[in-house]
């Protein structure tokens, strides 16, 4: 009888031990699935010193287009659809198939479609773009399209024609783009109508007992613009309230400290409370606008803008922004800021269009009501679902007009769609601080850039997979 109840305890035990393996092999199982989640989320975002401030992480995550349903005849169909292969693993998606208007492909990561007789097009993500490995030879009807919303400092090589032109198919920041990503980072016009964060003049004059005319926020320094060798030499001309890690001399309260609270309610209250906010890109482009630019616009204090040589094409009204352009030198720019910090008339007519609720722009107006994508809007396609479609419609127009015995449309990209020119720096004065080591590196990086394009371009041509040994010593050839 004894043995009998040891022989039970025994198999209690055992039974309870069982369990509890199997909840611990379970939650084992599920920690590591959310690790692979995050890994592989985080294995696609560029250097993160560069994210401190500069890049939104507005691409992660991004609601995905609604695939269709794949039953069983469906998935024995799938050969009859293009198939469009991620060479950069963007989206994440081992397959997809989606529906753009009444057309639909199937999109994919997954490199062993390589060689399917259904490949169509390799889509690429600039930043991810490199010399590692191409999907060569490239076959006459393989398309390659581009999709690059970042600086020019995540890739120069994409900025030269050898390269740029070697894609059909384009979405980058350029007006001139297949599919144009110039207000990336606008939600729309009302954001920019919108009084929610809007301080009262006569607040702000009240605030600027403690507060400078002016706020920095950068934590991305030294960036090819040279934006803060500029804003170094204003500070010794006007007051600048610096938040960011670049020229600080102000805290943002602990909380606010982490780069991803820059579109958190506590930091926008912080940043309306200033007459102006030093909008300055981190590279000088055509088109090439950020949230620096649309923030303080959306928050109703006046950006004094550095960046895009274009943003006159783009703000809401003719007088909403200062540009440091227009200014010889920071000396007078300073002077110009005190003026219209003392005169609120003059201020206010930067401020009237917002709250008068007018956006007169209608090259802005029109980007916006065209554009086939939203920004932060789970009722709209985002612009990487756009992107797909894209290519997958004028793959299908022209997989018709061959159907029709007519030749297909060949569509190319040209330098116009990433146009940035050779960074320069500001020297002010001989006794100006010496650039630091992020300074030097810019002006060899871009020269270097070109002759990797023209070597990848060449290698490329010979339509055969190359070596990174061949790439690099065709680059540094006398």
């Amino acid at each position: 009888m004894v043995w009998i109840q040891r022989r039970k305890l025994l198999a209690s035990c055992l039974c309870i031990t069982a369990s509890v393996f199997l909840l611990v092999t379970l939650q084992v199982v599920v920690e590591l699935g959310k690790f692979e989640r995050k890994k592989f989320k985080n294995s696609d975002l560029p250097d993160g010193q560069a994210k401190m401030e500069e890049e939104s992480a507005h691409l992660y995550p991004l609601p995905r287009k609604e695939a269709l349903t794949l039953n069983r005849k469906t998935q024995l169909e799938t050969d009859s659809y293009p198939i469009m292969l991620w060479w950069s693993p963007l989206t994440g998606e081992t397959g997809r198939l989606g529906q753009c208007g009444t057309d639909a492909c199937f999109f994919t990561i997954n490199r062993t479609f390589l060689h399917h007789p259904m490949t169509k097009a390799f889509l690429f993500y600039g930043t991810d773009f490199n010399i590692d490995s191409l999907p060569l030879p490239r076959k006459a009807h393989h398309d390659w399209a581009l999709f690059h919303e970042e600086s020019p400092k995540n890739n120069y090589k994409l900025f030269h024609k050898p390269v740029i032109t070697l894609f059909n198919y384009t979405a980058t920041f350029s007006r001139h783009s297949h599919l144009p990503l110039t207000t990336q980072y606008l939600e729309g016009v009302e954001v920019l109508k919108s009084l929610r964060y809007l301080v009262p003049l006569r607040s702000k004059n009240n605030l600027r007992r403690r507060l400078a005319p002016l706020v920095y926020v950068q934590s991305d320094c030294d960036p090819p613009s040279d934006r803060d060798s500029y804003v170094r030499e204003l500070m010794t001309y006007i007051e600048v309230d610096s938040y960011g890690e670049c020229l600080r001399n102000k805290d943002l309260p602990q909380q606010l400290k982490n780069p991803a609270s820059m579109d958190a309610e506590g930091f926008y209250r912080i940043i309306a409370q200033y007459k102006f906010i030093l909008a300055f890109e981190n590279a000088v482009c055509d088109d090439y606008i950020t949230e620096k630019f649309w923030r303080p616009l959306k928050l109703g204090v006046v950006p004094v803008y550095y960046g895009s040589p274009s943003i006159a094409d783009w703000l809401p009204s003719n007088r909403s922004a200062i540009l440091v352009s227009e200014f010889a030198h920071p000396r007078e720019l300073a002077s110009y800021i005190r003026q219209l910090d003392h005169d609120d008339r003059l201020y206010e007519a930067y401020i009237e269009w917002k709250l008068k609720g007018e956006v007169s722009n209608r090259r802005l107006l029109a980007a916006l009501r065209e554009r086939k994508w939203g920004v932060q809007d789970v009722h709209q396609d985002n612009y990487i679902d756009a992107f797909e479609c894209m290519v997958c419609s004028k793959v299908w127009d022209n997989i018709r007009l061959l159907e029709k015995g007519l030749p297909p449309k060949r569509w190319k990209a040209d330098v116009t769609h990433l146009s940035c020119p050779e960074p320069a720096v500001f020297a002010f004065s001989p006794v100006a601080p010496r650039w630091s080591s992020l300074q030097d590196m810019w002006i060899p990086s871009f020269e270097q850039s070109k002759k990797e394009a023209q070597a990848l371009r060449w290698l490329v041509d010979r339509n055969k997979n190359f070596s990174a040994q061949e790439f690099w010593a065709l680059v540094f050839k006398d």
